[in-house]
């Protein structure tokens, strides 16, 4: 169960705000599609069967995420770091990955 809501995510990226610093937090079956968690520091998040639908995850770190059966349809992963994560059974219709660092490592570069 999720330690936050969708709504203290989106109050602490009010304007002047940092950089979203959610390290270890646990975020499962959160509703964060659409958001712009742009550069936000996942590292070791536990997002399982989280709604991550066209969320701008640009620059995120997810790295060793847990993102098994999440929702990242349509979402921006370009220049993310994914590396050591869990996409077991996530749902990755039309997610962008350019300049991506895989779970294995790997970059990918193109959609």
């Amino acid at each position: 169960m999720a330690e936050i809501t969708r709504r203290d995510i989106i109050l602490a990226m009010l304007p002047g705000k940092c950089t979203l610093h959610l390290d270890g937090v646990d975020l499962s079956g959160l509703d964060l599609s659409g958001l712009d968690l742009s550069h936000a520091r996942l590292k070791g998040a536990n997002l399982r069967e989280a709604n991550l639908s066209q969320t701008n995850l640009e620059y995120a770190n997810l790295e060793q995420a847990n993102l098994r059966y999440s929702d990242l349809r349509l979402a921006k992963l370009d220049s993310a770091n994914l590396l050591g994560a869990d996409l077991h059974s996530a749902q990755l219709v039309g997610t962008r990955f350019d300049h991506t660092i895989m779970p294995d490592g790997t970059v990918r570069n193109g959609a």
